[in-house]
């Protein structure tokens, strides 16, 4: 059984934060999105950019253009479903290996909010939903920000 996140304190509001949410189930996205919202309006932030792209493929070309353009922290939602084709796995393998070249190539943290499930419901219960689980679009504002201000 895997556990939850730890809660972070975090502070966003001296960050230059780009949120990248993929166009694909808008229902989860949407809700990871706002997930995110609440998390950097908590900690101070509602000067954040929203930049929707097509999907999760395209996220770390997204955050590539993002870091060029200096954003102290980055973060990726979507969610990919897996299916009867091996699509699934180029996906997520594509989205996660980009992400992290992105991160390390500019020093930018980007937070990893992109659900990679064997089903519509296990979106459900991780995207930040009232009947939600986890809120794994918090989590990942909460992870990106942190280790922006380990930085700083």
């Amino acid at each position: 059984m895997a556990g939850h996140a730890p809660k972070l304190q975090i502070d966003s509001s001296n960050l230059a934060v780009t949120i990248l949410v993929t166009s694909w189930h808008t229902e989860i996205t949407d809700a990871l999105l706002a997930g995110a919202e609440r998390a950097l309006k908590a900690s101070g932030n509602d000067l954040y950019t929203v930049v929707r792209v097509p999907g999760a493929f395209e996220l770390p070309l997204a955050a590539k253009w993002a870091a060029e353009d200096e954003a102290d922290a980055i973060i990726a939602l979507g969610v990919v479903i897996q299916g009867e084709t091996p699509h699934f796995e180029y996906v997520c393998d594509a989205a996660t290996s980009g992400l992290t070249q992105v991160q390390l190539e500019y020093g930018v943290p980007i937070g990893f909010g992109i659900l990679t499930v064997d089903n519509a419901q296990q979106a459900v219960d991780r995207a930040g939903l009232p009947d939600s689980k986890e809120d794994k679009g918090a989590e990942a504002v909460e992870a990106a920000i942190h280790m922006a201000n380990l930085r700083s």
